[in-house]
């Protein structure tokens, strides 16, 4: 089971709750599964439990019995823990990363969408809409699309570029001047600054394209040694979790409209892949082994994660920079 999965079990448990007569309904269309604060108990919690109690004016923490003891049968769950007035946390059955990483490379650019992710309809905005408006309302549709919603931007309001950044496109680049646009809260006015044309990692739209170009380097590199990727338990704990949480990134970016969850994510990604990349190959005189063909796929896989998130945001993945 992956974090997408789990918040996919809660919504069954409590569509059977309801359909059973212990819970009022309706069922909620979505049911936020977030990874567990430090401090608390498990790896994934739910205040779902708040939620249904309101509709039936019971204690939250009734509901949590009523859903927990569900949640305890359902495959790919270990344990199910209430806390505080009514959270429920969940430990998932152990899941190897390699096959983690298989799922990864096997679904590509469509990893972490959902089954009933749709091609987004064409985007066409009235000439009036400035860039700012026209980058978030494509990158939403795009992000919603890809979780089987309507591609609707709704009522949320988007900040302009302010009159005196003048034409950013042609002063920073379509795709650094777009991941300026996206990276923060579309109410917020985005920043334009000298630091969006520097080539290092200082600069989070270069970090991001650079760390996609480093994976398809490594996958070449290797070619030339003589090897190839193979999903194995090769390290990389961080990166891995990383991975396995996208698709829940992607579920919450479409809930709540906002691409700047998507860029913080592949900011993440890309730091730990730059820093993973340093044991994917052979040194010196040493041979390819089993953890460098295990290391080389989850490089590609973090490789692959970034590119289908740059693609959301309408930004270019390059194979060399």
């Amino acid at each position: 089971m992956i974090p997408a999965d789990l918040s996919r079990a809660v919504v069954r448990a409590v569509r059977r709750a309801v359909e059973g007569g212990e819970l009022g309904g309706p069922v909620p269309e979505r049911i936020v599964v977030e990874r567990t604060r430090p401090g608390g108990a498990g790896e994934y919690a739910t205040p779902v439990a708040f939620q249904m109690a309101k509709r039936d004016a019971r204690a939250p923490r009734d509901v949590a019995d009523t859903l927990a003891r569900l949640l305890a049968a359902e495959p790919g769950i270990a344990r199910v823990e209430i806390t505080g007035a009514g959270f429920l946390n969940f430990t998932l059955a152990p899941r190897s990363d390699a096959d983690l990483v298989r799922e990864v490379l096997r679904r590509g650019h469509r990893y972490g969408y959902a089954d009933t992710a749709v091609h987004p309809d064409p985007l066409r905005w009235a000439p009036t809409v400035g860039p700012r408006e026209r980058a978030v309302r494509e990158a939403v549709a795009r992000i919603r699309a890809s979780q089987g919603q309507d591609q609707d931007l709704g009522e949320a309001a988007v900040a302009p570029v302010a009159r005196r950044d003048g034409d950013v496109i042609a002063v920073y680049g379509r795709d650094a001047a777009r991941w300026a646009m996206l990276s923060v809260p579309p109410r917020e006015t985005p920043s334009f600054h000298p630091g969006l044309l520097v080539q290092d990692e200082s600069s989070e739209s270069f970090l991001v394209r650079y760390a996609h170009a480093r994976a398809r380097a490594l996958t070449r590199n290797a070619a030339r040694l003589g090897f190839q990727a193979d999903a194995g338990e090769g390290g990389g704990k961080a990166l891995t979790g990383l991975l396995a949480d996208h698709p829940l990134v992607l579920e919450a970016a479409a809930h709540h409209r906002a691409p700047e969850r998507l860029c913080r994510h592949l900011v993440a990604v890309a730091d730990a892949l730059l820093d993973h990349q340093h044991h994917v190959l052979p040194q010196g005189d040493e041979k390819p082994s089993a953890a460098h063909r295990a290391r080389l796929a989850l490089a590609e896989a973090a490789g692959t994660v970034l590119a289908g998130g740059l693609a959301l945001l309408g930004v270019d993945a390059p194979d060399f920079l």
